[in-house]
């Protein structure tokens, strides 16, 4: 539970406040940017929520939250009852995002896609009772996708719950991860099924892979990220824990694919246009800085 004792003297004053355990994951500025920003590398509130909406996207941040580092000095229960049941939540189509982030995968996203063939669990969230719920109201999990060995967080639990086959790449297989069903081999793109396309994109980790859904989603774990304000894709080059120049290498093969949407584990999802030249960008920008 987030500190009164322990706000942040960044946040603007009034109820919604971050205290000093923020880990700066970017959660809260993805789900409610319009209330939350970095300051000073964590996250602060930028501007008090107005209106129930706005305390709606605030209880969302504050259950999403890996560190439960957000909290308000007055009780809004109708808004958190609504937050509580909002996950997963519709990005477009049918595809959702899942909130409820672990502190063991540093507060990383995941994803849903709701589909005829089997639903499609894309890194792990925190395995929260009312999340679980509403998953299997959903139609539970088929697969699960585990981009890297950094965000792994609960899958062994949703894996027990769902009966799920859980896919990730050998090279990033651990001991947390020796058990997983599928364990896909080599640099080249796998048809998972006729829909999903599993591609191997080692850099930020050896075995890193990002998964491309109907040419549309590019679901991109730690390799990719989009900045909305900007307009522009982008790599951690600080958090790349592999290879800078093998992970240039993969984003560049990126190129020959279309897609629509980047939805990362860290970072801004987004929904862009011309995939390719965003890609070229990218890449001259990674070069940049090597």
């Amino acid at each position: 539970m987030a500190s009164l004792s322990n706000i942040r003297k960044e946040n603007c004053d009034g109820s919604l406040f971050v205290d000093r355990s923020c880990i700066n994951c970017v959660t809260c500025r993805v789900i409610a940017r319009q209330l939350f920003q970095e300051l000073n590398g964590k996250s602060a509130v930028a501007r008090q929520p107005l209106t129930d909406e706005e305390w709606i996207s605030a209880s969302q941040a504050i259950v999403s939250c890996p560190t439960n580092s957000i909290g308000s000095k007055e009780r809004r229960l109708a808004e958190l009852r609504v937050a509580l049941k909002s996950f997963p939540q519709v990005i477009e189509d049918n595809v959702y995002y899942c909130g409820y982030a672990s502190r063991a995968s540093y507060g990383a996203a995941s994803y849903l896609i709701v589909r005829n063939g089997g639903n499609v669990l894309i890194d792990s969230p925190k395995f929260n009772a009312q999340l679980v719920k509403q998953i299997e109201n959903l139609g539970g999990i088929k697969y699960l996708f585990l981009t890297h060995k950094d965000d792994v967080a609960d899958h062994a639990l949703f894996q027990k719950h769902f009966g799920c086959e859980r896919i990730i790449h050998l090279d990033d297989v651990t001991a947390e991860t020796k058990d997983v069903e599928t364990k896909i081999q080599g640099e080249e793109e796998i048809a998972l099924t006729e829909d999903l396309i599993a591609i191997p994109t080692p850099g930020h980790t050896k075995g890193h892979m990002v998964l491309l859904y109907k040419n549309k989603f590019l679901f991109t774990g730690d390799h990719l990220a989009y900045s909305p304000d900007n307009k522009l894709l982008y790599a951690f080059d600080d958090a790349c824990w592999h290879s800078w120049d093998r992970q240039i290498e993969s984003v560049e093969l990126l190129k020959k694919y279309n897609f629509e949407w980047v939805l990362p584990g860290h970072g801004d999802r987004g929904h862009i246009n011309n995939s390719a030249e965003l890609i070229e960008n990218c890449v001259s920008e990674m070069k940049r800085v090597k």
